[in-house]
């Protein structure tokens, strides 16, 4: 599960930014998604409900869209921009990414901007996304990898985790990651040159991969 303490971080800053206008992702992965009609999607880490609400409007009344965040201001404000659009094949959910209250094989694309990166059990977010997506569904996640590992006196800091840097891994931690996790074949879509970021040097990136048409195991 999330480290209490970087969850309580988290949930705070994101509330407070919930109702200020500054941009909060870092990579576009909603439009690298092609999200079709009639298709269940989800967004990790859903904010405002803005790519959520793209993504409703792509896949019209015979889709779908989940958003799912850790933030209860989020929450509250996605609701509410959802509500005031007449957006109605959507549902915001709170959780940890680690244990997503979604059914076995129920979605077809899974998206991320720059979220992943707070998780404390990164593999476990990985097996959940493979755990949810159907046979042949995709994911388009964009995120951050540090260039070396990052120093334990920041890694462990829950301020600089929850401001987007300090829970970033290695470019082949993350790979070995999405292997372990059952993703065997990644495209990469955009990669940015290191830039500092905090304390250390990241880069963002927009990555694709596919569950096996062969996966039909199903464990809740």
């Amino acid at each position: 599960m999330v480290n209490p303490i970087a969850e309580e971080a988290i949930n705070v800053r994101y509330s407070k930014l919930a109702e200020e206008s500054c941009c909060l992702s870092c990579g576009g992965a909603v439009h690298h998604s092609q999200a079709q009609e009639g298709e269940i999607c989800v967004d990790l880490g859903s904010g405002r409900g803005n790519d959520v609400i793209r993504l409703a409007e792509r896949v019209g009344k015979k889709g779908f869209v989940y958003g799912i965040d850790l933030s209860q201001g989020m929450i509250k404000k996605a609701n509410k921009n959802a509500d005031n659009l007449g957006i109605d094949n959507v549902e915001f959910k709170q959780s940890t990414f680690e244990n997503l209250p979604l059914k076995c094989g129920s979605t077809d694309l899974i998206i991320s901007n720059c979220t992943i990166n707070h998780a404390t059990h990164k593999l476990r977010v990985w097996q959940e996304i493979y755990r949810v997506l159907k046979p042949g569904g995709r994911f388009v996640v964009s995120d951050i990898y540090s260039s070396e590992p990052v120093p334990e006196e920041y890694a462990s800091n829950p301020v600089a985790i929850a401001e987007c840097w300090a829970g970033s891994v290695t470019r082949q931690a993350y790979l070995e990651q999405l292997k372990k996790a059952g993703f065997n074949k990644i495209t990469i879509l955009e990669e940015s040159a290191p830039y500092y970021k905090g304390k250390i040097h990241v880069s963002s990136w927009t990555i694709m991969g596919v569950k096996s048409l062969e996966n039909n195991n199903c464990c809740e």
